[in-house]
This record gives structure tokens, C-alpha cells and sequence, in this order.
């Protein structure tokens, strides 16, 4: 960004109290009125903010409507995830069309156990990184609150921790993209995901 950029930037996050700003959305996309006015070729145009280079993840498909652009602040930077809307994605297939179905039971040895008889194994992402976290963390704790120091060491625990979720996310889509493509329809369990994430097995998920 440009200093100017920057100051706008500034004055819009000034009423937001230090770390409570951690995403928010824009509700219109390449539009006169909207908060994102345009985003192209690699260059994100924000309202009172400017024009700033991204790097896209993929390019925009031409036949989806752009309806929402959240900027969303990580261990390692802003990014931003927009949403889109095509017409013509197929609706759910009606159950007499179904020839393919399968049961599914998440589980603590196993990721996931099917009905077929299938499992998958837990990848254990967070039990690998333990070591090496706590490391982090005990560096952490020698460290002047509040110095230049103490913050960088925060960020780079943040890192490892955005790092252990990015690999789990990747897992978690793989598998469901193997069951979408071997089954027409999959059942699974009704469970409280929030509260077992609240409990001392949310480590291994």
C-alpha cells in the first residue's frame, strides 16, 4: 500500500479496539456502490482505501456472479475469500436415484470408520508439532510482554498453529472428495461438533 493507503487504512481501523479486528465483509463486488470496486487481473480496488496488488489463488471463472469479498486477517498476512454464485450447479439428486449410499462414524483410532467397512487414519497433524510448539511456547514465556521480541515470537506460534490447520484442512477436503466421487449419497452422524471441541480430544480432529 501507499502511505496514503495507509492512512486510510488507519482511520477506518482506528475504532476497532487492537486484535478485535480480525475479518469483515463486503456484501457487494465490482460496482459503483460497492466497498470492493473492483477486483482484476491481480488488483483488489477498495473503497477509501485504494488499489493494492493480491496474489490469486485461482482465477475468477467467468460464468459465476461475484456476490462477496471477505478480508480476513491471518498469522501471516490479510487475505481475501469471495464468494460466488452459478446458476446452473446441479441440485441434490432425488433419493430413487440414488445407487450408491454409505454410512459414516467419525471416530478417535480411526479418522472415520464407513459402512463398507472402509477407515481412514488419524493424521495426528497437532501430536507430530507438539514438540516443537512447546519449544516455541517456553521461548515465549522468557520473553519482555509487550517488547518487539515477545510480539514476533507470538506470531511465529500463530504461524505453526495456521500451519497445522492448513494441513488438516487439506486432509479433511481430500476425504470428502474421495466420498463424493465413490458414493451418490453419505449419511453421517448427528454429533456436537462445538462441544467436542471443547473437550481434551479436540486435539486430535
Amino acid at each position: 500500500m501507499s502511505s496514503a493507503q495507509d492512512k486510510s487504512w488507519d482511520r477506518w481501523s482506528r475504532f476497532k479496539k487492537k486484535g478485535e479486528m480480525r475479518s469483515f465483509t463486503f456484501p457487494r463486488i465490482n460496482c459503483p456502490k460497492a466497498g470492493v470496486n473492483k477486483i482484476d487481473k491481480g488488483v483488489l480496488t477498495l473503497s477509501k482505501i485504494g488499489s493494492m496488488p493480491v496474489v490469486m489463488h485461482r482465477e475468477l471463472p467467468d460464468r459465476f456472479e461475484l456476490k462477496t469479498a471477505t478480508i480476513v486477517r491471518k498469522a501471516d498476512g490479510w487475505y481475501v475469500a469471495i464468494s460466488v454464485e452459478e446458476d446452473s450447479i446441479p441440485a441434490p439428486k432425488p433419493i430413487d436415484e440414488v445407487k450408491t449410499a454409505v454410512g459414516i462414524d467419525l471416530g478417535l483410532k480411526s479418522f472415520l470408520v464407513t459402512s463398507a467397512g472402509e477407515s481412514v487414519d488419524v493424521q495426528q497433524h497437532y501430536r507430530r508439532t507438539q514438540k516443537h510448539l512447546a519449544r516455541q511456547q517456553k521461548r515465549l514465556s522468557i520473553k519482555q510482554a509487550g517488547s518487539i521480541n515477545h510480539q514476533k515470537q507470538k506470531e511465529k506460534i500463530s504461524c505453526i498453529h495456521q500451519r497445522i490447520g492448513r494441513k488438516r484442512e487439506i486432509f479433511h477436503y481430500l476425504v470428502a472428495a474421495q466420498l463424493v466421487k465413490q458414493y451418490d449419497l453419505i449419511a453421517v452422524e448427528d454429533l456436537s461438533i462445538k462441544g467436542l471441541a471443547r473437550t481434551k480430544y479436540r486435539r486430535y480432529m
